[in-house]
């Protein structure tokens, strides 16, 4: 389910909390799926416990998991909110440049510089 790389510079927390929200972002993990345990998949990747609750941590304050006590850590249904929010988002944005006759190839570098992915070099 989730590895950890001990030659990366990633710390392991964020390896872990990478891969989770990663594979919840691309629906691997549906809303309501029950994560592991802290301790469960700490001894099974050999770190510490405050190492996955760190990762866990993050997830739930992104909104991306839900812990509910002896129930346990869930996938939460807020993430797959926030997919449609920025689908709603996107496709408003879209219509907008359209409708300005904006070229698609021009809105959507005004996105990538939005998004901090515009090249330097253009």
């Amino acid at each position: 389910m989730i590895t950890l790389d001990a030659d990366s510079p990633v710390p392991p927390y964020e390896q872990v909390r990478a891969q989770f929200a990663r594979r919840i972002v691309d629906r691997e993990l549906a809303a309501g799926t029950r994560l592991p345990t802290v301790r469960a998949l700490a001894a099974d990747l050999g770190i510490a416990v405050n190492t996955v609750a760190r990762a866990y941590r993050e997830l739930e304050e992104a909104g991306l998991v839900e812990t509910r006590g002896r129930a346990g850590t869930v996938v939460s249904a807020a993430g797959e909110r926030s997919r449609e929010r920025v689908l709603s988002a996107a496709r408003s944005y879209a219509a907008t440049a359209a409708e300005l006759g904006m070229p698609a190839g021009e809105a959507l570098e005004i996105v990538r510089a939005a998004l901090g992915l515009a090249d330097p070099r253009a």
